[in-house]
């Protein structure tokens, strides 16, 4: 029987190694499941709902019961997500929770926005203008942050993933896992569309370091290093960091139909 966790705090961070000094490379929000693959001390090596793995320490997480599925990812769960709120639980104690989140039994939210499945659903549609418009409007003044998926600091797939996903779209964590998702398009900007995704390396072997969402045509917005985090870029232009960004365009992939 397989040993699932579900992530108490609000974001948990998923580490490269079972060690608190190593590399943050992706979060398990509240509410959300994961496998448990090894153990090693108090470090359970977990694969989360999109396949991702990594190290969680077990004060982050709390076990639950099997039920013989499959983990599915937290943004398909019925209960009410988080869009940026505040719940209280049962002793009174408050908490805030990302976009993301998942509001769990015992919690009442007491400001701020949620909504269950069916209403993601109703209000979140499956186009690039909604999409695009959402990751604008949830992650602007987002900073830049290695291996975060929520507005409270993120990188650039997980800005990405975290965008599609409340609109129902799922993609792989990474950008060069988003970058075979999809279907290939030529390196045309004046034929991308929003929602598209434009993948970039700054790597001697072209090994895809950054993706962006086009907004059309040459605009993209992305969670940008360079820009410490959240920002729109016209690759068009000839500032010089846009011209460095468009020197490193690799290729671009349609993910919506």
């Amino acid at each position: 029987m397989t040993e699932r966790v579900t992530a108490v705090a609000a974001i948990a961070p998923m580490l490269c190694e079972p060690d608190v000094r190593t590399t943050q490379i992706s979060q398990l929000l509240r509410g959300h499941l994961a496998e448990i693959i090894t153990r090693q001390g108090m470090w359970l090596r977990v694969k989360s709902g999109d396949a991702y793995q990594g190290w969680i320490h077990q004060g982050y997480v709390a076990s639950v019961a099997d039920s013989g599925e499959a983990v599915m990812t937290g943004w398909d769960d019925p209960r009410a997500l988080s869009l940026g709120c505040t719940v209280r639980d049962a002793t009174g104690s408050t908490r805030k929770l990302p976009l993301g989140a998942l509001i769990t039994e015992g919690e009442a939210r007491t400001a701020g926005l949620a909504m269950t499945l069916e209403e993601r659903r109703r209000t979140f549609p499956n186009n690039g203008d909604a999409i695009t418009a959402s990751g604008q409007t949830y992650f602007e003044g987002t900073s830049y942050e290695w291996g975060g998926v929520t507005p409270w600091g993120a990188d650039c797939s997980g800005f990405v993933q975290a965008s599609f996903a409340l609109h129902g779209v799922h993609l792989p964590r990474d950008a060069w896992m988003q970058a075979q998702a999809g279907e290939p398009l030529p390196n045309d900007l004046s034929k991308f569309e929003s929602g598209d995704l434009l993948f970039f390396s700054d790597d001697p072997d072209s090994r895809i370091s950054h993706v962006a969402m086009s907004l059309g045509g040459s605009r993209v917005v992305h969670q940008a290093l360079g820009r410490g985090g959240h920002a729109v870029d016209d690759l068009e232009s000839e500032e010089e960091y846009s011209t460095v960004l468009r020197g490193r365009l690799r290729c671009a992939r349609r993910v919506l139909s």
